[in-house]
This record gives structure tokens, sequence and C-alpha cells, in this order.
């Protein structure tokens, strides 16, 4: 005899099943963290997606370097106009401000007179007409085109009656007999580039070449500059005198990068100033430097300054004023 099994109570299932749901859920719980930094990085990347296309879409040429062509691309507005700042000054030059314009030279250089060219309507040559005057003028400024040329000095040599010879002196700045040498105009260009436009070497000589159709070497350009020290050193030494002598002397120090090497290789360029002159000195904050300077030969003088404490050595020298 088969013996049956008693019938399920339904509690049973229910609990059953309410377990089941609680273990889903539970398993769901334990994946919420991970959906929810997944979900926050989305959503990071998303921000910086719309920052990006905001910025991008507000640059426009007057707040970064677009060119004002990119004003008529589609869906770009063009930045509006910016008000000057109130300063109550009119635009363009101001009352009492110094002009300057292209003034009529009364005696120009050169005159060119200009005449009608060809034959008239009836069959004349108009090089036979009768000249009526000048009916107009104009000028233009300009500089000559500037080609470098070649002069060769020859010096002669001279008997005088009495039998003694005279030889003919060499112009200046040439070079030994026989040689070739750069004239004094190159010399004072290339100086002008290299010391008020502070043009680098090679950039020198290329730029001498493009002017004037021939180039001197680095090492020559490079080398004017000790001739052209040479050159001004009595009028630096007449100038530091007359600063010596001054009654009021304003003295400063800034760096300065001096000579070929890394940038960490720097000087310090001294100044003393009148009203008048400025006497430079190149040298570095060392107390030598300060002594090698005007400061230590000043005497009653007042000298201006910012108190550094290599001024101060020198007071009794001078007075002090900061």
């Amino acid at each position: 005899m088969t013996g049956s099994l008693p019938p399920e109570d339904p509690r049973d299932a229910l609990i059953r099943e309410q377990a089941a749901l609680v273990a889903g859920l539970s398993a769901q719980v334990t994946d919420l963290p991970a959906q929810l930094a997944e979900l926050t990085g989305l959503v990071r990347e998303l921000r910086g997606q719309l920052e990006a296309a905001r910025r991008a879409a507000s640059r426009n040429p007057g707040n970064s370097s677009m060119p004002p062509s990119s004003d008529d691309l589609p869906g770009r507005k063009a930045p509006a106009p910016r008000a000057k700042p109130g300063s109550g000054r009119r635009p363009g030059k101001q009352p009492g401000a110094p002009g300057a314009h292209l003034a009529w030279p009364q005696t120009p250089d050169e005159t060119v007179a200009l005449f009608p060219e060809g034959s008239c309507p009836c069959g004349l040559d108009l090089t036979g007409a009768a000249d009526l005057g000048v009916v107009a003028s104009r000028q233009v400024i300009d500089v000559p085109l500037a080609a470098a040329t070649v002069t060769q000095y020859d010096e002669h040599a001279v008997r005088c009656g009495c039998g003694k010879v005279h030889e003919a002196a060499a112009v200046p700045g040439a070079g030994r007999p026989g040689t070739v040498a750069w004239g004094l105009n190159v010399q004072a260009l290339a100086v002008f580039l290299l010391v008020m436009g502070h043009v680098p070497v090679e950039r020198c000589a290329g730029i001498g070449e493009a002017l004037t159709g021939e180039r001197p070497s680095d090492g020559f350009v490079h080398s004017l500059l000790e001739r052209a020290a040479r050159a001004v050193r009595g009028a630096c030494l007449l100038i530091r005198a007359l600063a010596v002598a001054a009654r009021v002397v304003c003295a400063d120090e800034t760096p300065i990068r001096a000579g070929p090497g890394p940038k960490t290789r720097k000087r310090y360029l001294l100044v003393a100033c009148t009203n008048l002159l400025t006497c430079y000195f190149l040298g570095d904050r060392s107390l030598s430097s300060f002594d090698g300077f005007v400061l230590g030969d000043l005497s009653g003088a007042v000298a201006v300054h910012d108190r550094y404490r290599n001024y101060v050595r020198h007071e009794a020298h001078c007075y002090i004023a900061c």
C-alpha cells in the first residue's frame, strides 16, 4: 500500500516565494553601488562635453584668437560691440599733442621736369610743342636703393723738387695694402642693428646681405662690438666724470644676460643718471662692482636709490635719498 504525502501547507509556499523575492532584491542592492558609480562617471563625462560645447559656442574673434571671418559660420553669433571705457577723451589726436604729417619741403633735393610724350591727334610730335610752364607738382619721399659698391684707393707717391718722396695717406678704415675691408657705413649699420635693434649676429649679417647684396661674415659682425666699445671709451669716461661731479645722481641696477652661455649666467647693469647723462657699468651685485662704479668717487653728492645694502655702504661718501 502506497503512502500518500500530506497536503502542502500554503504558508510554506508563501515563505519560499518571499525568500526568493528577498534574495533577488539583495542581489539588486549589491549591484547598486557599481551601477551608481557607472552613472556618476557618465554624468561627469556628459557634463564635461556640455561645458566644452558651451565654450566652443561662446568663442568669437573678440574673446579668442579666432579670425574675424569665423563670425559668418553657421550657428555662431558675432561678438557684441564693446563699449570703450569712459575716459572723457575724444578719439584721435588730443589737443596739444604733437602731430605728424608729410610737410611740403620748399627746397627739394631733386626736381624732375615731366613733359607730355607722343603725338597730338593732329599728327604733330609733342617734342616740339611750346612749353606753357608747370601745371601741377607732386613730391615723393623715398630712399635710394642700397647696393654695395667697391672703391679702390690707389695711393700715389710724389717727388718734391727738393728730392723728398711723399706718399698719400691711407683712407680711414681701410685695411692693409692689397686687402679688402668693409667700409665704415657697413660697420655702422651692423653696430646699429646689434646694439639698438638687439638683432642676433647671424641675422644681422643676413640683413646686411639683403640690403647691400654683400654678406659679411658672422665673426666680423661680432668683432664690431669690441671695436665700437673701444671707439666710445673716451666718451664713456667723460660721461662718468661728469656723473661723479654732479650734485644729484640716481643709481639703480637691473639683471641682464651678457655674452654667450646658459640663461642662468646673468650680469647686472648698473646705471648712474643725471638729468642729462647716463653712465652704464656692466658688473654684478658684489661690493667690488659697486666700488668700481661711480659711488666710490662721489663726494658730497645726493644719491637717489632703493637702499640696497651695497648703496648704503657708501653713505660716508654721499648723502642718501630713498
